[in-house]
């Protein structure tokens, strides 16, 4: 390439140059991302497209350049998917585009981002050049299911940190939406409007610019753009998936099973396809993080790996666009929503956390058993409805005997709006709501 048009390119995508960018703080990513990002290690952004990767790293920088910690000139933003860029680029190209910067900014304590990495044949090797030879900061963005694959993990296998990126918290989500409420004072000052902003957020989800547009016709374009090009790009694309129909409507089975059990040999039968197969493209939708898979609670970890799973989205817009009717699924949606909170604190605060379901031969089931290390520390249940005393009773019943089962005994049901405490058998189980637990316990 020119150097002329390199300069161009980079112009346009730099703080040093003409980028001027008004982005909503998502404090939490980046405080977690100061503390990941440093020499000797690349800091890889993953998770499913448009949650905000990319912004989040610009959110870093820009944080970096305020606080005084590097110049505009310390920082080189790469946007790989500019359509200036050749069709193909090579590491020869990324060579070559760092050293024309380096040519014309002179950087004393550079930091390098490299967004949607996954365009660039032999990326790796670049990054392990800068991290090795120059001892430069590096972060990279891209998907998932490029990111996660084999070549990564042999290039640079211990030079690299992950973070996983989710769309919005319903945390995050109110800040977006001008909604701030800080202490459990403020939220419940302003609870009427919180679980008004709680309907919005079950329905369109938490894909930053989805939450930001105001039109639903707008929102659901949106979000139907985002589930096709995950299909199409992340999955058909990435692992030469030929048999797109059945890729589609297995994705179209889970999204309408949502928070359900999910048996492979049933849905082979259901889409046509061997039992390799169906446990192959699963793997595949949830490396390109479409949705996630929650194992049963076993001290064997042969019956565990056996198991039958619970299906999760990543996002509960994309099952309000899909066509279903939010209203008659509250009850899915909301151990949905519960689910992608867990999820989301194992990747951002807590390491360790594993995440499972329990069911006994019975069929009395608790929603997660939430582990930490090698005890238990949590199960919890939930339930949109827990006035009626038998459902009340059966969901405790489960509780209880899940409690004796893992030596647990924090236990808590989440619900749409009911809270209170009860004892049985000296055993005391918390009902919280949706909305109270997301502010208290959420990112």
């Amino acid at each position: 390439m020119q150097e002329a048009k390199i300069m161009e390119i980079l112009t346009d995508w730099n703080f040093w140059g003409n980028l001027q960018e008004t982005l909503k703080p998502r404090e939490m990513y980046v405080s977690k991302l100061e503390e990941m990002s440093g020499g000797g290690t690349a800091t890889v952004l993953l998770g499913v497209r448009r949650a905000g990767k990319s912004s989040l790293a610009h959110l870093l920088i820009q944080k970096m350049i305020e606080q005084g910690q590097i110049t505009p000139a310390d920082s080189l933003i790469v946007d790989l998917e500019d359509p200036r860029f050749p069709a193909t680029l090579q590491a020869s190209d990324l060579m070559q585009i760092y050293e024309v910067y380096l040519r014309k900014l002179n950087p004393s304590n550079p930091i390098i981002l490299l967004d949607e990495v996954q365009n660039v044949v032999g990326w790796e090797k670049f990054v392990r050049y800068l991290i090795e030879s120059r001892k430069t900061r590096v972060l990279v963005t891209g998907s998932s299911s490029k990111l996660l694959g084999r070549e990564i993990s042999t290039v640079l296998s211990g030079r690299h940190v992950d973070l996983e990126v989710f769309p919005l918290s319903f945390k995050e989500f109110l800040e977006f939406r001008g909604l701030h409420a800080e202490t459990e004072v403020e939220a419940v000052k302003n609870r009427i409007e919180i679980m008004r902003r709680l309907e919005e957020y079950l329905r369109w989800g938490g894909f930053p610019e989805v939450v930001l547009s105001e039109s639903e016709a707008r929102k659901k374009e949106l979000l139907a753009g985002y589930f096709s090009d995950i299909i199409l790009k992340d999955v058909v694309k990435r692992f030469g998936v030929r048999e797109i129909e059945k890729l589609e409507s297995l994705a179209g089975l889970y999204l309408s099973n949502i928070s359900t059990l999910q048996s492979f040999n049933r849905l082979r039968e259901t889409v046509g396809l061997s039992l390799d197969t169906v446990e192959r493209f699963s793997r595949y939708l949830q490396l390109a993080g479409m949705f996630f898979f929650v194992k049963k609670f076993e001290f064997s970890v042969r019956k565990q790996l056996r198991s039958v799973r619970k299906v999760y989205v990543i996002d509960p817009g994309f099952f309000h666009v899909k066509g279903f009717k939010v209203s008659e699924n509250y009850g899915k949606i909301l151990e949905n929503i519960v689910a992608i909170e867990l999820f989301r604190k194992a990747s951002l605060t807590v390491p360790s956390l594993e995440i499972y379901y329990w069911r006994d031969y019975q069929g009395r089931e608790v929603d997660f058993v939430v582990k930490e290390g090698e005890r238990v520390k949590q199960l919890i249940q939930c339930c949109y409805e827990v006035e009626d005393k038998n459902v009340k009773r059966r969901e405790i019943t489960a509780l209880l005997k899940a409690s004796r089962e893992v030596a647990c005994n924090n236990l808590l049901i989440v619900t749409w709006n009911y809270e209170g405490e009860e004892e049985t058998n000296g055993t005391k189980v918390r009902f919280v709501p949706l909305w109270k637990w997301l502010m208290l316990n959420g990112s």
